[in-house]
């Protein structure tokens, strides 16, 4: 597809998603969006954010990360510049031996090939296995409907070429369980037939599975309902990863209120107040003892808007509590701040 039918369909999700928010144009297209590391039990891992031309979704209510990109192409020279940046940055390549995880998302779909480059994704997996030797998991983030078997199966043989064996992941945007919060109101356009049929899909082939919760994404939903609405998830979940043998995470994020987005106009209307960390702590207890793997999303990537951050004044100890369950998936932890 033309890459003006794609600022087209990118125009018109912003549109009917209410957005108010301004494409990242000065952005340099040879350097990634953001980058960070992470500690979690399966060891360090590093997040990148490529930048490219913005999801052509762009409509989900409380979404402003395709605000990082562009509205333009990226072509793949930048993308192939963009990788070389992010495995010559000097912490990268210090802590390249450490690596365990690495996730890789362009805040839209990594495998749509029409925001990033197939070769660029090609060159990709050849740099990862030559910089990464201790690299366990690659995680590739990505909507349902750019995923093609025969991609993965290629993805997945280069990636076992490296020094060790390395999993796939796939990691796909869910944000709430319940139906009508997540497609009619939060406008996420996935159905649970569509899931499940991914799901049994990649099952054969062993690769793993990520989804992206939000705790609280949506205007007029309470707390209470919040919490339900995540061990609903995850109740759902363990079904899933018993019934076609797959490994599954919930990557967990607490909602924050993102600049130019309706979310936004209902914080400062008072409609809206972001979860609070406890109850974050008390959604997760749900998957104890439970066949999935939680992670706590606990970074707002700086795009909230002031006072709008689900860590609010004297949070910080709570944070570091937090981070030591991602850590050691001990779930005495999030016990001890429930209790």
């Amino acid at each position: 597809m033309a890459s003006t039918d794609i600022q087209q369909q990118i125009r018109k999700g912003s549109e009917v998603g209410g957005k108010t928010y301004a494409f990242n144009e000065s952005h340099p297209p040879d350097r990634p969006a953001q980058m960070w590391f992470q500690q979690s039990d399966e060891g360090l891992i590093l997040f990148v954010v490529f930048f490219t031309q913005a999801c052509r979704w762009s409509r989900c209510l409380g979404c402003n990360l395709p605000s990082t990109g562009s509205i333009r192409h990226v072509d793949y020279r930048s993308l192939i510049a963009q990788i070389d940046h992010l495995f010559d940055d000097a912490q990268v390549a210090s802590r390249s031996a450490d690596i365990r995880k690495l996730i890789v998302s362009n805040n839209g779909s990594i495998l749509d090939e029409g925001t990033f480059s197939s070769t660029a994704l090609i060159y990709l997996m050849a740099r990862v296995n030559l910089n990464l030797p201790k690299l366990s998991t690659i995680s590739i983030e990505t909507r349902l409907e750019y995923v093609e078997l025969s991609e993965l199966e290629f993805l997945a043989r280069a990636i076992r070429e490296g020094d060790t064996p390395t999993a796939l992941e796939l990691a796909v945007g869910f944000e709430a369980f319940d139906d009508r919060i997540r497609n009619q109101v939060f406008q996420k356009g996935l159905d649970l037939s569509v899931f499940e049929r991914f799901i049994e899909n990649v099952a054969p082939y062993g690769f793993r599975v990520k989804t992206y919760f939000m705790q609280k994404p949506v205007p007029h939903m309470s707390d209470e309902a919040a919490v339900a609405d995540i061990h609903q998830a995850i109740d759902y979940l363990a079904v899933m990863a018993r019934r076609f043998g797959v490994t599954i995470n919930l990557h967990l994020n607490p909602t924050y209120v993102a600049r130019g987005t309706p979310l936004e106009e209902a914080f400062r209307s008072g409609d809206y107040s972001p979860p609070r960390l406890r109850d974050v702590a008390r959604a997760a207890l749900r998957a104890e003892d439970q066949p999935i793997d939680v992670f706590l999303g606990l970074y707002d990537e700086g795009l909230a808007v002031a006072g709008g951050s689900f860590v609010r004044s004297g949070d910080q100890g709570l944070v570091d509590v937090l981070e030591k369950f991602n850590q050691t998936q001990d779930y005495r932890i999030l016990r001890s701040l429930v209790d």
